[in-house]
């Protein structure tokens, strides 16, 4: 029985993986992080310059993950040079931080099989591809929402999305990110069931940009 048991968590636990072979996965995953949330949980007890009121984030890119149809790849095996300290410091007015961009390089890009430049400009292409609703940049005070909400507003202001592409994360009980479900040509498509685990709280908080 115990083996059984232990089978079976296996089976059921995603299938991720480090040192796998750059370029051979199936999708990508766009992750995009509501920065006052990173800010209140970890940023502020950094002192990061992220939450430097002067910056005015709101969703940041958090990265463009290869992503497959069930598990992922990381800390690929590749032969292109890592990015340069300026390429990932040129990723700071997307990210907050050149150190952001140079993890999401070691632990993703490499696994995109582009060379550092290529991966980071592909970023921007999926970031941009993605509107980001207004709505939440206005907000003048904190608020209590469905994380629902979030989703549905994205699903607004992106009409070639649908709910099966994007899914809404909570940390804390706050809105973390928003992630969307692209093709390697940056097409909007369905995610793989081990990424769509919605957020499902009625009252999450968000705060707003500061």
């Amino acid at each position: 029985m115990r083996m059984l048991l232990a089978a079976l968590l296996i089976l059921a636990a995603p299938a991720w993986a480090e040192g796998e072979r750059a370029g051979d996965f199936d999708y990508y995953v766009l992750s995009l992080s509501w920065s006052p949330t990173w800010c209140a949980l970890e940023g502020d007890a950094r002192n990061a310059d992220q939450c430097d009121p002067r910056h005015d984030y709101g969703w940041t890119l958090h990265g463009l993950w290869p992503q497959n149809e069930r598990g992922w790849p990381s800390y690929c095996r590749t032969t292109v040079r890592d990015a340069s300290r300026g390429q990932t410091k040129a990723m700071t007015d997307l990210m907050g931080s050149g150190g952001l961009a140079w993890h999401q390089w070691k632990k993703h890009g490499r696994c995109s099989g582009m060379s550092a430049a290529d991966y980071f400009e592909t970023s921007r292409r999926a970031y941009a591809a993605v509107s980001r609703p207004e709505v939440f940049r206005k907000l003048p005070n904190s608020v209590k929402l469905p994380a629902k909400v979030v989703e549905e507003a994205f699903l607004e202001a992106n009409p070639s999305l649908t709910a099966d592409m994007v899914t809404v994360t909570c940390k804390q009980r706050r809105i973390q990110e928003v992630r969307v479900c692209l093709t390697k040509d940056l097409k909007p498509r369905d995610c793989g069931r081990d990424v769509l685990n919605d957020c499902t709280m009625p009252n999450a908080l968000l705060d707003p940009v500061r």
